[in-house]
C-alpha cells in the first residue's frame, strides 16, 4: 500500500483528493496537513482515524507517509513540492503545479535527481463524459477526428481565484487543455480570447475561448466561465464518419458535494444518468451512447502502481509542463492579439 498524506484541506483536499485516495486500489490515506482550527476540526470529523499535522515538515518528521499530495493555493505549491522531494517522498501536485513551463521543468528535474515520482493531478481525464468520448474515438465511431469543442461554464463566482497570479485560465484552463492534449496529442499553435474583471486583488481573467491546433491534425476549441450565471458542460466532436454531442453534469463532484463517497457503492459511482447520455450522429441515424464510468480514484491507483513498478505516473511532470507551455502561449496570444506557435 502506498501511504499518501494530503497537504491542504480546502475544497481540493476535502472533496477531490482524500475520498479518492481512500477509494484507490493500492493506496491508503496516511495523514492530513491542516492549520486553521475549523479546518482541523473538519478533517478530524471526516477522517477520525487519520492523524492531522500542522505542517508538511511535521508530517515528514512523523514518518507516516511514502507520498504526499500538495493541494494548497498555487503560489505555495513550488516550495512544498521541493520540500517533499528533498525528503525522498513521491509527490502528486495539484494543477497548475508550477507558475509556468520553466518552473514545471525545474520540479521535474528535482524529482528525477532525487529518484522520486512526481505526478500532476489531472483528475478530469477521468470524467465520465470525457471517458465516453475517448472510447468513441478509440472505437473508430467518429472516423478521423476533425474538431472537438469543450465548454465548461460554472455559475460559481466565489471560487474564481482573484488577481494576476490566479484567474480562470490556469484553473479550468489547466483541465480543458490537458483533456484535449490527452485526446488529440501535442499542440502546435494557440490563439485565445480572454475576458477580464478588475477585482480588489488585481486584474483577473474570468473567461476564455482557446483554439488549439494539434500536430496530429485536429483542432480543439475550449472555453470556460465562472461569472456569467451560467452552468453548462458540453462536449462536441466532429469526424469524417459523424458527430457526437454530450451535456454532462460533473457527476462525481455532484456526488461528493451531496455527501456520497466512492467507497459507498463503487460499482454505481460516477455514472451519468441515462437522461444525460450523449448522442452519436452517423449515417445510421442518431444513437444514444451509454456513459462510461467516471473514476477519479483510478488516477491514484495508477500513481501507486507507477511507484511500485518504477514506471511513469498517469500524468507526468513533463506532460504537466507541456500543458503549462500552452497556457503560457495562450496568455501571450491574448496580450498580443495573435496566434502563438509552440
Amino acid at each position: 500500500m502506498l501511504k499518501v498524506g494530503v497537504v491542504g484541506y480546502g475544497t481540493g483536499g476535502q472533496h477531490f483528493h482524500t475520498p479518492f485516495i481512500a477509494a484507490a486500489e493500492g493506496c491508503s490515506l496516511a495523514g492530513i496537513v491542516a492549520r486553521a482550527e475549523a479546518t482541523v476540526a473538519k478533517a478530524r470529523a471526516d477522517w477520525p482515524d487519520v492523524p492531522i499535522f500542522p505542517s508538511l515538515t511535521a508530517m515528514i518528521e512523523a514518518g507516516v507517509c511514502d507520498a504526499v499530495t500538495i493541494t494548497t493555493p498555487p503560489q505555495t505549491r513550488r516550495d512544498l513540492v521541493l520540500e517533499a522531494i528533498n525528503a525522498g517522498l513521491h509527490v502528486v501536485a495539484d494543477k497548475p503545479f508550477a507558475p509556468n513551463y520553466e518552473g514545471a521543468m525545474e520540479l521535474d528535474a528535482a524529482a528525477k535527481a532525487k529518484g522520486v515520482t512526481l505526478g500532476v493531478y489531472q483528475n478530469r481525464r477521468y470524467d465520465s463524459d470525457l471517458q465516453t468520448l475517448a472510447k468513441i474515438i478509440r472505437d473508430g465511431r467518429l472516423g478521423q477526428v476533425w474538431r472537438i469543442h469543450s465548454r465548461m461554464d460554472f455559475d460559481d463566482p466565489a471560487t474564481l481565484e482573484a488577481g494576476p497570479t490566479g484567474g480562470l485560465l490556469r484553473d479550468l484552463g489547466s483541465h480543458l487543455v490537458d483533456q484535449m492534449i490527452w485526446l488529440n496529442g501535442p499542440v502546435t499553435s494557440v490563439s485565445v480570447h480572454m475576458d477580464h474583471v478588475d477585482l480588489p486583488e488585481g486584474r483577473t481573467d474570468a473567461s476564455f475561448v482557446i483554439t488549439l491546433n494539434h500536430e496530429s491534425g485536429p483542432v480543439s476549441v475550449v472555453s470556460a466561465s465562472k461569472l456569467n450565471r451560467l452552468s453548462t458542460r458540453e462536449l462536441r466532436a466532429y469526424g469524417d464518419k459523424g458527430a457526437y454531442v454530450s451535456y454532462g453534469t460533473d457527476v462525481q463532484a455532484q456526488q461528493i458535494f451531496a455527501g456520497q463517497q466512492p467507497t459507498d457503492d463503487p460499482d454505481a459511482w460516477g455514472y451519468e444518468p441515462e437522461s444525460n447520455w450523449g448522442t452519436l450522429y452517423t449515417d445510421e441515424g442518431p444513437a444514444k451512447v451509454p456513459a462510461e464510468q467516471g473514476r477519479y480514484h483510478d488516477y491514484y491507483a495508477a500513481f501507486a502502481k507507477a511507484v511500485a513498478d518504477g514506471t511513469e505516473p498517469p500524468v507526468t511532470a513533463e506532460t504537466g509542463a507541456r500543458t503549462l507551455a500552452v497556457l503560457d502561449a495562450a496568455r501571450q496570444s491574448a496580450e498580443e492579439g495573435r496566434s502563438i506557435q509552440l
